[in-house]
């Protein structure tokens, strides 16, 4: 069976959404903030965060991007799955990433967002692997900084499973169904 061991409890992970949503609503103007969520695994965490901000005028917003399939690391080819349904030209944008590790996906999509020419473009992230960068990525909100170790839970998969886990926990190996499912117990 794979090892498995909790990094982050659901109670820890509650209680930095509140303290980034503080810090997200000290910095942006009175107004809209459009949230780009970064599909799937961001969904969670924007959920939790968009109900953490105070403001009236959140407008979420979703993006598909993929530079991984079903590995546990970046093929380093990004590809764009879902587009933006809006126009954010003149809006403070803020992207809200699960994790950022490699910073291939990231740096390509910072790029294309500023292509559009919203007010302002920020990067809000769960998890932080600063290690493992081999693209350059400015992240004004992080949660956690983790070790170079792979994560499920808490809307991170693992070949689309693990997502719906309250807390975050590490793998190693693979697992067998029968192994997967010792995992939610």
């Amino acid at each position: 069976m794979p090892a498995e061991r909790i990094l982050l409890t659901s109670e820890q992970i509650q209680s930095r959404v509140r303290e980034m949503a503080g810090q997200i609503e000290a910095d942006y103007p009175p107004g809209p903030i459009y949230i780009v969520s970064i599909l799937k695994g961001s969904f969670i965490f924007v959920a939790d965060l968009s109900r953490a901000l105070k403001r009236h005028c959140v407008r979420i917003e979703f993006m598909g991007i993929s530079s991984y399939g079903n590995q546990k690391t970046s093929s380093g080819q990004v590809k764009v799955t879902r587009d933006l349904d809006v126009n954010i030209e003149g809006q403070h944008v803020l992207i809200v990433e699960d994790i950022i590790d490699s910073g291939v996906t990231l740096s390509y999509l910072t790029r294309v967002l500023e292509q559009r020419k919203p007010k302002s473009l920020e990067i809000a992230t769960l998890l932080d692997k600063p290690e493992r960068r081999i693209r350059p990525v400015r992240v004004k909100y992080v949660g956690f900084q983790i070790p170079d170790e792979f994560v499920v839970g808490y809307g991170l998969d693992y070949a689309e499973d693990y997502r719906n886990l309250s807390d975050i926990r590490v793998i190693d190996g693979e697992a067998t169904d029968s192994e997967q499912a010792a995992l939610f117990r």
